[in-house]
């Protein structure tokens, strides 16, 4: 007879590291939110305080919180549905191609999403630099006399040209999910959709999108939790600046945390934004059982 522990003993090591990494820093933050911790409080307990909900209070009153937030929604409204649109055209597009080159065109695409984030940064820094001499975006602009435009010491155009920075960095895992989605879809669907007469759009539409509506539903929650946390481009590209124009909610918290020694304000910020992460996943989860 076989015991019946064995499963436990398997799914033991996971649960443990869950555990650990997860389920425990969230409970820690959740009790450090209400006091005011500091880098005095980890050396002498004594010197923490017990504040109630006030950091909660005074964070829902910080302007640059209350930006922060509308910052990361705007990156989210737009940053997501980016994401998703581009990688499910080029994992298409790489898909229906039969030679080398698709397969080489499919580590191009896949190689910003693994390259390091300073080198990035130092890139795309000339890319968008303002100045027309310097400024290879610009220079462009400006042959067709448009510009130069401050794409990172603007207050207008410095989201929109960090979400194009981070667009073309997600892409590629996205790519890659939605490309093993693609093996899986029978041939003989398409093979039975030609001899019916349907155009390769055609068969896009019936039943490439409809066979990937798994894929895309886990696409679109790992990309909305990844664009909610957004903190990469504006801490490397921007600092927040300009006036806090680029400041996610994810940023805000490592300055009042890392920056500005205030450990309980920081840690109640990221109990607010675990929240909303939830929130997205819970209504993302029942939009899908509605589909169903």
């Amino acid at each position: 007879m076989k015991s019946k522990k064995a499963p436990y003993f398997f799914i033991a090591p996971a649960i443990i590291l869950l555990l650990m990494f997860s389920i425990f820093p969230i409970l820690i933050a959740l009790v450090i939110s209400f006091t005011d911790m500091s880098l005095a409080g980890l050396a002498d307990f004594s010197r923490i305080n017990f504040l109630g909900i006030e950091n909660y209070q005074n964070i829902l009153q910080d302007r640059v919180f209350l930006q922060s937030i509308t910052n990361t929604l705007f990156y989210v409204v737009f940053g997501v549905p980016l994401v998703i649109l581009f990688s499910l055209t080029i994992a298409i597009l790489i898909n229906m191609g039969q030679s080398k080159y698709f397969s080489f065109m499919r580590v191009v695409f896949y190689s910003p999403s693994i390259t390091n984030i300073v080198a990035v940064a130092i890139v795309w820094a000339f890319l968008f630099n303002p100045s027309e001499s310097i400024g290879l975006i610009n220079q462009v602009l400006g042959t067709v006399g448009i510009g130069p435009i401050g794409w990172l010491t603007s207050t207008e155009f410095s989201k929109i040209s960090l979400i194009i920075l981070a667009v073309w960095r997600g892409i590629g895992i996205n790519m890659l999910i939605f490309s093993a989605a693609l093996q899986n879809i029978p041939r003989t669907m398409y093979e039975a959709a030609e001899l019916d007469g349907a155009t390769r759009l055609e068969q896009i539409w019936y039943i490439t999108i409809p066979q990937l509506k798994f894929s895309t539903f886990f696409v679109t929650i790992t990309t909305i939790i990844g664009w909610l946390q957004f903190f990469e481009e504006p801490f490397v590209m921007t600092e927040g600046g300009p006036l806090n124009s680029t400041t996610s909610v994810a940023l805000f918290i490592y300055r009042n945390g890392f920056q500005n020694n205030q450990f309980g304000y920081a840690a109640a910020g990221s109990l607010l934004l675990f929240i909303v992460i939830i929130l997205a996943t819970m209504l993302q989860l029942r939009l899908q059982r509605r589909a169903d």
